[in-house]
């Protein structure tokens, strides 16, 4: 009985220690997580840029950074960001297509969620036309 006591009070300070740990990962605070570009141009590409905090305790690290389709570029801070630093995604959508739009975009990382998805919205409208009357 003693045995069984001893071994559940290792099994339990093994698992508060591995808790304890999880609250130092690092840790995602974005400024914002959805950006609405509004109704933007045909043929005009438009950049937003999210910036984030790491409010966790070790540093952050972004392994990658996938936008849902090829109309959208993304670039990130690539160094890893430390204790209350900021980092920042860089987002690029290809207005090419006259149409609402919704694209996720998905971020991978070190963090205690190591999955983010943060999105882009709008409208594309139609160019305005280039041909002039006489």
């Amino acid at each position: 009985m003693k045995k069984l006591i001893i071994l559940c009070a290792v099994v339990f300070g093994f698992a508060l220690s591995a808790s304890a740990q999880d609250n130092t990962k690092p840790e995602f605070k974005f400024n914002e997580e959805k950006h609405d570009f509004g109704k933007i141009p045909q043929g005009k590409p438009v950049t937003t840029i999210f910036s984030y905090t790491n409010v966790g305790q070790e540093p952050l690290i972004v392994t990658q950074v996938q936008p849902q389709c090829g109309c959208t570029i993304a670039d990130f801070t690539k160094t890893p960001v430390k204790k209350g630093e900021t980092g920042t995604i860089k987002i690029t959508y290809n207005a090419a297509v006259v149409a609402p739009f919704n694209k996720a975009i998905t971020i991978t990382s070190n963090a205690a969620t190591p999955t983010k998805v943060i999105s882009i919205v709008g409208e594309v409208t139609p160019a305005p036309s280039s041909t002039g009357t006489k």
